[in-house]
This record gives structure tokens, sequence and C-alpha cells, in this order.
């Protein structure tokens, strides 16, 4: 009967796998840590506008304008509860947050690096689910007061380009009449680009 080879058993030293797990234990605790204090930093405006050039360094001086000048800073000073900057700028539910995280490491990364764009370019604009994620009984009410609200998501049905929350409430701009917090200027263009699209 023919014997078997021989073949050596090699063995990973017992101070190479502590290393390699003691190695591995401290980065997954440093990733983990760093995830939680991005997490803490983020919810501190003022950290967020330290960071950024203009204009959110206005956007956040406006926050703290009374009366408020935006609608930004308007929920900034809500009594029902205090709007963050990261509330609005990450979606909904927990990947909305992901998103605002990347966002918020791109943005640092390229301001560490120099390699930011001054005024700041917005890259990753506010979607419905921003908005929704507080306002959702909005779109819910029926009646002729609220049809613009109750019908957007049969326009965005029929159309990919149809309007969205920021096509009509702007964040950040001032302008506004008795209809406070409105982009005036594009509401009735808005409001017949809707019209004609769902055949009303």
């Amino acid at each position: 009967m023919p014997k078997r080879p021989v073949t050596s058993k090699r063995t990973i030293p017992k101070w190479l796998a502590l290393s390699v797990g003691v190695v591995a234990a401290v980065l997954l605790i440093g990733a983990i840590g760093g995830t939680a204090y991005a997490l803490h930093l983020e919810e501190n405006d003022g950290f967020c506008a330290s960071c950024h050039t203009e204009p959110e360094t206005t956007y956040f001086n406006q926050s703290l304008t009374k009366p408020p000048v935006s609608l930004a800073a308007f929920h900034a000073q809500s009594q029902k509860q205090t709007v963050r900057c990261i509330d609005c700028h990450s979606g909904g539910g927990a990947l909305g947050r992901v998103d605002g995280l990347m966002q918020g490491q791109a943005d640092l990364l390229a301001y560490w690096s120099g390699h930011y764009h001054s005024p700041a370019v917005t890259t990753n604009p506010l979607g419905d689910d921003s908005c929704l994620k507080c306002h959702a009984d909005v779109v819910q009410r029926g009646g002729f007061d609220n049809h613009f609200h109750s019908f957007l998501a049969r326009w965005q049905q029929i159309d990919p380009n149809a309007g969205k929350c920021i096509s009509c409430h702007t964040a950040h701009t001032t302008d506004s009449d008795a209809q406070t917090f409105l982009k005036v200027q594009t509401v009735r263009a808005v409001c017949d680009d809707c019209h004609r699209r769902v055949g009303e």
C-alpha cells in the first residue's frame, strides 16, 4: 500500500493571531466611536457652519435672527421642536441619515483639502422625504385650500420632473409676502404646470 505524502501543517504563531485580533478590535472600536462622535457633532448647527463657507455661514446667522427671516430660521426657532440643519439635510429613515453623513464626510474632506466650492454648491438637494418626515399630514389633508399638496403625488406619478416641496417652499431665501416663506416668483408657474400635467 503506497504511503501518503507527508504534508506539513503551518500554524499561525499565537502572537501574530493575537496582534491581528487586537488591531481589528481597535479599528472596530475606533469606527464605532468615530461614527458616534460624528453623529453628535452634526447635531450642532454651529459645528456644521464652522466648516462651511458662504452661503451656509449666512444661513446659520439667519437662524439666530429674531424674528425669523427664512423658513430654516423659523424651524430652528420653533417652540414645538427645534430643527437642526441635519434634520432637513438628511432624508427620511435610516438610509436618509446615511446619505446625510456621506454628504457631510465629503464636504469635510473637501474643506480640509482646500478643494471646496465657494460659494458652496448643493450636490444633494432636499427631496420631499426630508420635509414629509415631519409634515406627512400636509399631503393627506383634502379640500380646495390644500389641493396643491394633496395632488402632488399624483402629479409626480405622471411627470418625473414634477414639482417638489422645495419648488415652492424655499428654506433659506428671505423673499416673502403674505404667504410667508414661499418662492413667490415661482409658485404660479408651478401651479400652472401641475394643472396642465394632470389635466385639471
